[in-house]
């Protein structure tokens, strides 16, 4: 979904958001490297994946990206500042919702603003909130606990309380992989349909190759450790992305060309 906004001159491209240099992360005094070498590039408003094989370092590089880890070299640069903890202007999104079951859900929602700012500022975002709700499809439910809310409705709770904040960078931990088939499609037609309302910039980390291809412009294939990005696919698909695209010979040839570089190790 690349942006309307532009970088300053010729370059037509949209303005850089994120950008990560020679990221590295070692444990146990260097003997182990989790990631190596890193280098990306995020462009406003577009969406990234990264996949890989379990243990590749994914989860590692997305948290080296929020600010909850430091890289033990490389640099991490968001809106043109360096990442050096959680910051405002990151949202994220974990497997599980993570509601609070005593907070209803408008209550869950302003929470990030609640602990930042105070009481006050909550209150003066509640019709972001609403706003937020009415746009993931729920309106009405403002006042409903955790537990009358379905996981799908849950998820999209967790979606408002990660864009309240209007982050310019959102971080998307394989967010409904624990729902099933038929509810997580649909999950992902909404979080594609939010992104494009919202102009948001977005990295996912996925175990799903067509999950990564039909949510995507771009998809960053990750070695085995120490993880590398050893390749960047672009994904040429017209958007607003479809569940009818998966049947078309360009969706196919993407997912077979991500599943080839997987099972090859991804060259190593």
């Amino acid at each position: 979904m690349p942006s309307a906004t532009q970088t300053a001159g010729s370059d037509s491209r949209p303005t850089p958001i994120y950008e990560l240099t020679g990221v590295s992360k070692y444990y146990a005094a260097g003997d182990v490297v989790a990631l190596e070498g890193v280098d990306l590039t995020i462009r406003k408003g577009e969406f990234h994946s990264v996949i890989g094989s379990s243990g590749c370092g994914k989860s590692t590089l997305l948290k080296i990206m929020a600010g909850l880890t430091p890289p033990s070299k490389g640099r991490v640069m968001l809106a043109g500042t360096p990442v050096m903890g959680a910051r405002p202007d990151i949202g994220m999104m974990f497997q599980q919702a993570t509601l609070f079951p005593w907070r209803t859900t408008l209550e869950n929602i302003l929470l990030p603003i609640e602990v930042r700012e105070g009481k006050a500022a909550a209150a003066s975002a509640r019709p972001r909130a609403n706003a937020l709700l009415e746009l993931v499809g729920l309106k009405g439910f403002d006042q409903s606990y955790p537990s009358q809310l379905s996981g799908g409705m849950a998820q999209r709770a967790a979606i408002c309380r990660m864009l309240v904040t209007e982050p310019e960078m959102l971080l998307l931990d394989e967010p409904f992989s624990a729902l099933d088939e038929i509810t997580r499609d649909f999950m992902n037609m909404e979080l594609q349909r939010v992104c494009a309302e919202r102009n948001a910039t977005a990295f996912l980390v996925t175990h799903s190759i067509s999950e990564a291809v039909i949510l995507s412009d771009i998809v960053h294939v990750m070695s085995a450790r120490p993880g590398r990005v050893v390749r960047t696919v672009e994904i040429d698909l017209p958007r607003p992305r479809t569940l009818d695209m998966v049947t078309l010979p360009q969706f196919g040839q993407y997912v077979t060309t991500i599943r080839n570089l997987l099972d090859k190790g991804a060259f190593l």
